[in-house]
């Protein structure tokens, strides 16, 4: 009577585990390499923050900072608006700050749905004692623009975009 029991009730429990995981919202995540090439300025590495913008024109996500010491963090004035309120931690997604006609490839992630829908990625650059760029790159976040080279307005010489 068990044996009978368990067998009438599995096709009840897979239905409810298909029922349930078959809805959630997992979100597929891109990956692309991003290359930085820097114009030949004298003077400290650049931070570079790169975030992604959401159709509002406000910060949603801090996908890679370039340069790792959060004391000069504040010096990227307007994405420290946004960090420096919640202090997520950022350790995973950092590196060096990169010096004048340097270059440096990271590796960023984004959300599939987040492509072709009005969002933007945005590269902020700051220099020590020298200018700060709130949008040195900024472009439209679509199919086209995730394989292209995009060029920066200071210290940034160009961006290169490509999927993995």
């Amino acid at each position: 009577m068990k044996k009978s029991l368990i067998f009438k009730t599995f096709p009840i429990f897979i239905f409810a585990i298909f029922a349930l995981f078959g809805f959630t919202n997992i979100s597929e995540k891109n990956t692309y390499k991003c290359m930085i090439q820097m114009t030949n300025y004298t003077g400290e590495g650049a931070y570079i923050v790169i975030s992604l913008i959401n159709p509002e024109g406000n910060y949603e996500k801090t996908l890679f900072v370039q340069g790792d010491d959060e004391e000069w963090y504040h010096d990227i004035i307007d994405w420290w608006k946004f960090y420096g309120k919640k202090r997520l931690n950022i350790d995973a997604i950092t590196g060096a700050t990169v010096s004048g006609g340097g270059r440096t490839i990271s590796i960023i992630e984004i959300e599939a749905n987040k492509i072709d829908t009005g969002y933007k990625i945005r590269f902020e650059s700051a220099v020590e004692d020298q200018e700060y760029y709130i949008k040195d790159v900024e472009f439209d976040l679509t199919s086209q623009t995730v394989k292209s080279k995009v060029e920066g307005t200071g210290f940034i010489r160009y961006v290169r975009m490509m999927p993995q």
